[in-house]
């Protein structure tokens, strides 16, 4: 996030897209909530659900899946034709306003509507709402980032934030919601394939070396590696023989699992770090038994670039290990001795090696979190990015264009599926589904449809109904709501028993490697 949870609450526009937030997000979502109720402020929700957050939107738009691209620079049309946009913002700190100019000025509204499914009226409200406030804030989740145009998604909304202005303020900038509890912090420390710790480039030869002299080696690699997608079809080529799997399950949450299960099968070797023997643990040759989050001592870097401490409240089951004390005892087994007395020791050296975390230690945090960057001891950390410039100076502007979903109905697969989470379960149930009183709440896999869709297929409300797509079926209950759309359906991806990602589409954006998960297109029938 570009600025704090509390934030949120400072802004006199709040524009959600991609985020079921009172689902996914119950605390943050609460932030929204009171500021609408107690503080006036507007609401702007754009999601293909009639989600809960919705009954206190100012408007809510209901737009086609996979055409965010559009909308966005739709939007931006209205903002730009209409001269509402910031022109001291955009010609001090930005750059490509006129190629962004150029490339929006086919999205009129009236374009827009045709590829979006948003009347001409409503986006254009919006877009005044929007670029008009002092301070409009953006948040967003996965309902953005799970389609092949993903990285374009962000992009646009960032064009939107910096158009307006509204970026570098208390109430303002854009806001990706984390999907777990610690993605933050394991993006910050080099959980991607093509950075080290603080977002420091493999492929930076200067990195490199710091690195080596860090850690006492030579000849690290600057070729960046592979995403966890993109390790998938390997293993099934043959090209990727093993794979170590930590606090993951991806034999729920990977997309076209009937795929996924094969490509595991050809693994000549595979070992799942975890705390409970979940679907992927039971394929594993090798288990490793870690302790869950209430029986050690860290950090967590929470949603809003946070680093907060974690401390040990219960002994761990067993033969539980932290999973730093298990990665150190394999690496000092395959020949680099990693060796240290306590979680404080590895954070220094995470300071020692990482710009952005460089002021942080156990002591500075010991009662409140510090936000990065925190380039020094004295530094009190950032909680509101960009207020004077970008890291790269002035923002840069990306014409981008619209491109469909990788797949589209047709008469064999009329409807689309999306897929997402309910309040009550966590993921892929790892935890949750533990918990007797959840499992009471939101005890079985369900498919959301519209009533007008329920009477064209000739379902009744908790009949059994098969969906089908290119890549497999399953069954589930059927669930007539008023949150779903005609021609629309939605199914929660946490049962395994009906495993939705046995549906979804691997299809990748080219650039971050993540998969089209929340569209594709399916067939529903009565079960038999």
């Amino acid at each position: 996030m570009t600025n704090t949870i509390s934030c949120i609450e400072k802004a006199d526009v709040i524009l959600v897209t991609g985020s079921n937030t009172t689902e996914n997000h119950p605390v943050l979502s609460s932030y929204i909530k009171r500021a609408v109720t107690q503080r006036g402020t507007k609401l702007i929700v754009i999601d293909p659900r009639r989600i809960k957050l919705a009954d206190f939107a100012e408007y809510w738009l209901r737009q086609n899946l996979g055409s965010d691209v559009a909308w966005i620079n739709g939007m931006m049309n209205v903002i730009i034709s209409e001269d509402l946009y910031d022109k001291e913002f955009v010609a001090n700190r930005t750059e490509g306003f006129e190629d962004l100019k150029k490339t929006v000025e086919k999205y009129t509204p009236e374009y827009t509507q045709k590829i979006t499914g948003i009347p001409v009226d409503q986006l254009s409200e919006a877009a005044r709402l929007y670029a008009k406030a002092k301070v409009s804030s953006i948040c967003y989740c996965m309902g953005i980032t799970q389609h092949i145009g993903g990285t374009d998604n962000v992009k646009s909304l960032a064009n939107l934030a910096m158009l307006c202005g509204h970026m570098g303020k208390d109430g303002s900038g854009v806001n990706p919601l984390r999907g777990q509890n610690n993605v933050q912090g394991a993006c910050d420390l080099g959980g991607l394939p093509n950075v080290y710790t603080g977002y420091q480039p493999v492929a930076d030869l200067a990195v490199a070396k710091r690195m080596e002299e860090a850690w006492g080696v030579s000849g690290l690699s600057t070729k960046p590696g592979l995403t966890v997608t993109k390790m998938i079809p390997k293993a099934y080529e043959g090209e990727l023989k093993s794979l170590y799997i930590m606090g993951e399950n991806p034999m729920v949450s990977d997309p076209d699992l009937n795929h996924a299960e094969k490509s595991f099968a050809n693994l000549d070797f595979l070992v799942v770090q975890d705390i409970f023997l979940t679907e992927t643990a039971k394929l594993a040759d090798v288990v490793l038994p870690s302790k869950c989050f209430a029986e050690k001592e860290g950090t967590f870097s929470n949603t809003e670039r946070r680093v907060q401490r974690v401390r040990k409240a219960v002994e761990p089951p067993g033969d539980a290990k932290d999973d730093w004390k298990i990665m150190c005892d394999i690496s000092t087994r395959m020949g680099y001795a990693m060796s240290y007395e306590n979680s404080s020791q590895i954070m220094d050296e995470i300071a020692s090696v990482t710009p952005s975390y460089a002021g942080i230690n156990y002591e500075r945090i010991d009662y409140e979190g510090i936000h990065w960057p925190c380039p020094n001891t004295e530094h009190p950390g950032t909680p509101v990015l960009h207020r004077e410039q970008f890291t790269r100076g002035n923002g840069l502007f990306h014409a981008i264009e619209y491109i469909e979903p990788a797949e589209q109905v047709d008469n064999d697969y009329p409807m689309y599926l999306t897929t997402g989470r309910v309040l009550y379960h966590y993921h892929t149930g790892t935890m949750t589904m533990k918990s007797a009183g959840l499992n009471e709440r939101s005890p079985a896999c369900f498919i959301e449809i519209s009533q007008e869709d329920a009477e064209k297929y000739a379902l009744n409300d908790g009949a059994q109904a098969t969906v089908a797509s290119r890549r497999g079926d399953i069954q589930a209950r059927v669930k007539i709501s008023d949150k779903a759309v005609a021609g629309t359906i939605f199914i929660p991806f946490h049962f395994v028993e009906a495993a939705a990602n046995k549906l979804t589409n691997a299809a990748l954006d080219p650039i971050s490697g993540i998969a089209e998960v929340k569209v594709c297109a399916v067939k529903l029938s009565s079960a038999a």
